[in-house]
């Protein structure tokens, strides 16, 4: 069994800030891999589902970011789960938007809600780090994650939220390079090349000309 936490604040007020991306990919998973309904318990919203032949518990805390270690670890307790089999998808200033990583064990870097579950069940979980940029002054990062995403955004939050739910799969199967090759892939998908005009092909049919 793996547990997958998304990380956020409970409400409809934060629903849509940077902070919440962690509750957006959680919900996208429980909806494309047909979870149970969320039902409230451990201070949380739980649902349960099959992913790649695992059994997944899907949670969102209700304590609010700065406690979010404490329902996690109820959880942990109760299904007598090890931090390894522990995976927590959040919000990541310290990338661009729509950069996707993945990381096993390490530091909280700062983050709140990292910080909480380090404290009550150690360091040796995954991380999937959502990246939604960084305000550029320290001063305004809280300001920053507590905003909506701006509406010239929403593409590439859309694309990546959904990316995790497609992809979840292979971190199940603890194949986080190819989950983070196909995130970039959905998030920065490659632009088509302009058609060549007339004038642009008769230029290169010179150019080989020359050439031979």
């Amino acid at each position: 069994m793996l547990l997958v936490v998304g990380l956020g604040n409970p409400g409809a007020k934060y629903a849509n800030n940077r902070h919440n991306i962690g509750f957006m990919a959680v919900d996208d998973i429980i909806r494309r891999h047909s979870f149970s309904a969320p039902r409230a318990k451990f201070q949380s919203e739980i649902a349960e589902g099959n992913i790649a032949g695992e059994k997944i518990l899907a949670m969102k805390p209700r304590t609010y970011m700065n406690e979010s270690g404490r329902s996690v670890q109820a959880v942990m307790v109760f299904f007598k789960l090890p931090p390894e089999d522990v995976i927590v998808i959040h919000d990541e200033i310290d990338l661009a938007g729509g950069k996707v990583r993945v990381k096993r064990g390490g530091g909280h870097a700062g983050h709140n809600g990292l910080r909480s579950i380090h404290a009550r069940i150690g360091a040796n979980y995954a991380r999937v780090r959502l990246g939604v940029g960084h305000p550029g002054d320290k001063a305004k990062v809280a300001g920053h994650v507590l905003k909506d995403f701006a509406k010239s955004e929403h593409d590439w939050v859309e694309r990546m939220v959904c990316g995790v739910g497609e992809y979840f799969p292979l971190l199940v199967r603890d194949e986080d390079s190819t989950f983070m090759s196909k995130m970039a892939s959905v998030v920065n998908p490659l632009c088509p090349q302009p058609p060549r005009s007339k004038a642009s092909k008769h230029d290169a049919q010179k150019r080989e000309k020359k050439e031979d």
